[in-house]
Parts: structure tokens; sequence; C-alpha cells
């Protein structure tokens, strides 16, 4: 439940690194899909049934709430699987699924575990809330709504005192920030046509991201559409009007992007973490906004643009296939050891040198996502201001660092 007068912040995790990340930059509850009965089965490496009670044990420490997302079309053949999954989420002590089917609704509902309302659904008016109001806590509403339409929902809740299962006010949760799809509220059959790969069984080919020419059927004439990529939007982002969002009574604010990298996930899940407080605390400020912008631009974008919440049509489509990032990481090397009384991290450098100044970012399953300037190391035991490929690099950090970790340097695109 989300603490009054404050919103929750969400953040996705397509792995134990991003998951990490997601904790440790103040995200108020993660969400995450198994195996391939998600709608990010292709996009991300999932997690499986076996790391529930690791995930559990992570977000519970730190008070971090967590959402299992069983939100794709369900087969007769997928029955099993899902309730073995259900029971096992349950078993962990998960806080609750993210649904569109019936049956998971329903199985959820069985062993009393709470439901939470995928966009899939397409919830846009009060009546649809009060009918899932029998079965879930927590709704998303279509993306497709505006702030206004939003805020009419949420005071509606609150006018008609409309409970869920718990006895709780539902609460209203809407999409924040990341990639958006053309079709409404994710629904989408280009893939199956195309690929017969599902996008609605969390297979999407991402067949609108890419470059299309137009023909005439009747003459022939093929027109290429020159810098744009016209079923391609750019991503969403609110936080410019992140008190207008707020303001609408919407609880839970969902960051997109179980797909994208864990620095992704660390860097945007910071910036809104510090939106929200300030919002919170009185001192949201255009000054702010423009330089959470910048850091916002640093990862993986598409470009931004506001949505329908600010009652825009829609039209703001991506001009590049790929990503705006104005940074990227190259890989550097892996960590090889840890000295625990100086804090001292070992790598084994693999492929480009690194030198003092340098913005380093170190990633890894345990250890999510550090970033900072390089400010001395060790190079083969003596002091160097530059370690090449081949070289044993020793660099003072205040967190444990595994073999598993690996070492990047941040460059300007």
């Amino acid at each position: 439940m989300t603490p009054t007068g404050t919103m929750e912040l969400m953040a996705p995790a397509g792995n134990f690194e991003s998951l990490q990340a997601a904790i440790d930059n103040g995200a108020d509850s993660v969400y995450f899909g198994v195996d391939q009965l998600n709608m990010r089965a292709r996009a991300s490496i999932n997690f499986t049934i076996a790391d529930l009670p690791e995930i559990a044990r992570r977000c519970t420490e730190k008070n971090v709430r967590t959402y299992l997302t069983l939100n794709t079309i369900i087969y007769d053949h997928d029955l099993s699987i899902i309730k073995t999954l259900l029971d096992a989420a349950k078993s962990a002590n998960l806080t609750a699924v993210i649904a569109m089917d019936q049956a998971v609704i329903a199985y959820a509902r069985q062993i009393d575990m709470e439901v939470h309302i995928s966009t899939q659904i397409n919830i846009t008016n009060i009546e649809t809330v009060k009918f899932y109001s029998l079965f879930a806590d927590t709704m998303v509403m279509s993306r497709e709504l505006s702030l206004r339409q939003v805020k009419k929902i949420c005071d509606q809740i609150e006018k008609e005192q409309i409970k869920g299962p718990s006895g709780r006010l539902v609460e209203v949760e809407i999409f924040g920030h990341g990639a958006l799809c053309m079709a409404v509220s994710g629904k989408c059959y280009l893939s199956l046509h195309s690929h017969n790969s599902s996008a609605n069984r969390g297979a999407c080919k991402q067949n609108c991201r890419k470059k299309y020419s137009v023909v005439d059927q009747e003459t022939g004439f093929e027109m290429e559409l020159d810098n744009e990529y016209i079923m391609s939007p750019k991503d969403l982002c609110t936080l410019d009007f992140l008190d207008q969002v707020i303001d609408t009574g919407a609880k839970v604010l969902k960051i997109e992007g179980r797909g994208r990298a864990p620095e992704y996930v660390a860097k945007v899940i910071k910036t809104y973490r510090e939106a929200i407080d300030s919002c919170a605390d009185g001192v949201f400020t255009k000054t702010k906004v423009d330089h959470w912008m910048k850091e916002l631009e640093k990862v993986y974008n598409r470009g931004f643009w506001s949505g329908y919440y600010l009652g825009q049509k829609l039209g703001e489509w991506s001009d590049v296939s790929g990503s705006k990032a104005t940074q990227k990481k190259v890989y550097i090397g892996k960590g090889v050891h840890f000295f625990p009384k100086p804090s001292i991290a070992e790598f084994k450098i693999e492929a480009y040198d690194i030198k003092l100044g340098d913005t380093i970012l170190i990633t890894g399953p345990t250890t999510g996502v550090e970033e900072f300037e390089l400010k001395e190391m060790m190079v083969n035991d003596e002091r160097l201001d530059t370690a090449q490929k081949g070289d044993s690099c020793t660099i003072p950090t205040n967190f444990r660092i595994r073999p598993s970790d690996k070492l990047y340097k941040i460059v300007q695109e």
C-alpha cells in the first residue's frame, strides 16, 4: 500500500543487476517476469521460479514491494504452469501478481494472492474499475488516457469509496517513463502476422521500430518515409510535469524497461526518486527539471514526449532506429577479487584502456550498478594513470565487488 501523500515508484527488473539497481536507487516496488509467461519473454533474460525466494529476500530487506508479471494471453496448455508459478509466488511471499487473463486472476484470488490489473485490459472508465475491484486492489489505466481523465477516475474512486478485496481503496497505476507501443495499451498483432510470433505472448519482434516505404497498390508509386519511423513513438517522459501527474491522485508510477540495461534502471529510478521527493517537499523547480532531463538523456532513449497525458494526439515519432543516449558504456574488463579490509577491488583489463578521470561503471547480479569517477588506481602493483589491455588493476571502492562483475567506462556520444 502506498504511503499517504506520496507516489509509489515502480521499477522494472529484467535480471538481478537491474533488480539490485532498482533497490539501491530508491524504488518502492519492482516488477519482473518469470520464464516465458510475461510480456517481455524475448526482451530480457527473465528470472526462473527458483529465483523468487532470492528476489523476495532482497526486496523484503529494503521494504520494496514485489510484483510478478503474468500478463500474457493464456492457453489451456499454460494452466498447469500458471498454477505452479502462482503457488511459488505465494510461497515466496511476493506482494502481488500483475494479470490480464481471467484464469490468472481467478487462481490468484483462490490462493488469496493480491492481484493488479495489467494495462492490456485497457481500463478507461469508472464502471470498469468497479467491476475489477471485485478481484484487484491496483489497476493500471489505459495508456491512452489524459491526466484529466485519470484524475476523474481517481476522484470517483475516492467519492464512491471503491475498494478492492483487501478492503483498501483501489489504487490507480499509470505509466511514467519509457518505451511506448503504437498499439492501444500494448495489444499488437504485427509480429503474429509477419513472423507467427505473438506480441501478446511476450514474443514481439518489434516490427514497429523499423523503417518502411509506402507503395500505392494501384499505380506502383513508392514513397520512402524520410527521417521518420512512423510506427515507432518516442519514449514517454512525465518528469517535466510530474507535479501534475501526482495531482491526479494516481498512486503508482510505473517505469518501463525490463529489456533495458541495469544502468538505465539505475539512472531513471534515481532521477524519478529525486523528482517525486522534490514534489513531496515542495521544491520541484524548473532548474531541477532541466538537470534531471539531462540525466535521463544519458541513457537509452528514442527521444521524449508526453504521451497522451496532456491531450496531445499521437504523432511524436522517433527519427532514429536506435538510441539517442548522450552517453554509452564501453566494456573494459571483469572482476577478479575484492580485498575487504582496505576495500579494494581488483579487475583484469580485457578490452580498452582506462585512465584517471574516467567515469567508470561496475555492474553485477549482486553488486547492481555503481558509477563513479576514477580518482586513483594501481596497475600491476604500480601507481599509474592508465591501465591497458592485459593489465591487472586495483581500484579503491566503498562497496564489495564479485568475480561476476563487469567493468565499463562511460564515454560521451
